[in-house]
């Protein structure tokens, strides 16, 4: 495996020799043509947007993710379970079902919860009631989003977690620490390296899955770049245009990933 691994490391990067000439030629196509530098005007807006919603749905997605891999390393039977079945039924959904279920179901049924809950202060006037249209879709998305990574991510926590060795947790125990001091000294540290390269994985996957949020009409790159496309009828300008933001922000993501990787492992050693 050493043979392999070093002759790896030593080989040129072809394809992204290959990924940086498409770049320039489409850029060259964007600055020197006047209609790609239109579309590329048009569809920049949108990028802000896609960064946005990805940006706190995976915030989110960690935070809610950590806490259900703590539950599923538990100790306690029943919060291992309750974990569990989370986990199972979130990752047998498919993304797009789950964006529609919290646009169109979930998102009303939190709102009459919330009427229902508000209604004594509604009642004496004290606050408004809730409506629907109130609940931005873009929030909609995010909400979707967090919950759908959010049982992907348990599991790379879980499996960090897990990697950790056993003999050295038992070792902080017998020193007196807390549950909690054994997760941030000892537990954490260690599993930070492994989990690491998954996760900007995963950061990556969201960022490229969050041009789904289009199907809810939120003005992401892919969305503005619809709406574009069938007004003007440059479908193959304008998605070569979609494509080359999208191949610019991920493949970006994915060399800082490499780079970081790197730069653990040789610090490991």
């Amino acid at each position: 495996m050493a043979p392999s691994r070093s002759r790896s490391r030593r080989e040129f990067p072809l394809w992204l020799l290959a990924v940086a000439l498409l770049g320039v030629l489409l850029s060259w196509r964007i600055v020197a043509d006047a209609g790609y530098t239109q579309i590329f005007n048009a569809l920049v807006r949108g990028v802000w947007t896609t960064l946005w919603v990805t940006l706190v749905a995976f915030a989110l997605a960690a935070t809610l993710g950590l806490i259900v891999a703590m539950l599923r390393t538990s100790r306690v039977y029943l919060l291992r379970q309750v974990a569990t079945f989370y986990i199972e039924v979130v990752r047998g959904i498919p993304v797009l079902v789950l964006l529609f279920y919290m646009a169109f179901v979930g998102a009303p049924f939190f709102i009459m919860l919330a009427n229902m809950a508000a209604s004594p202060l509604v009642s004496a006037g004290w606050m408004p009631e809730f409506r629907i249209r109130d609940f931005d879709f873009t929030w909609r998305a995010i909400i979707a989003l967090t919950i759908a990574y959010s049982a992907f991510i348990a599991e790379i926590f879980r499996a960090g977690i897990e990697a950790v060795d056993d003999g050295q947790i038992e070792a902080a125990e017998a020193l007196g620490l807390s549950r909690w001091h054994i997760f941030r000294l000892v537990i954490a540290p260690q599993a930070f390296r492994i989990i690491l390269p998954p996760l900007g994985n995963d950061f990556v996957a969201m960022l490229k899955d969050s041009a789904l949020v289009s199907a809810l009409g939120v003005q992401d790159i892919t969305q503005i770049g619809k709406v574009y496309s069938s007004g003007s009828f440059k479908f193959f300008e304008t998605y070569n245009v979609v494509a080359f933001l999208y191949l610019v922000m991920t493949i970006s993501l994915s060399l800082v990933i490499r780079a970081t990787e790197h730069w653990l492992s040789r610090h490991r050693n």
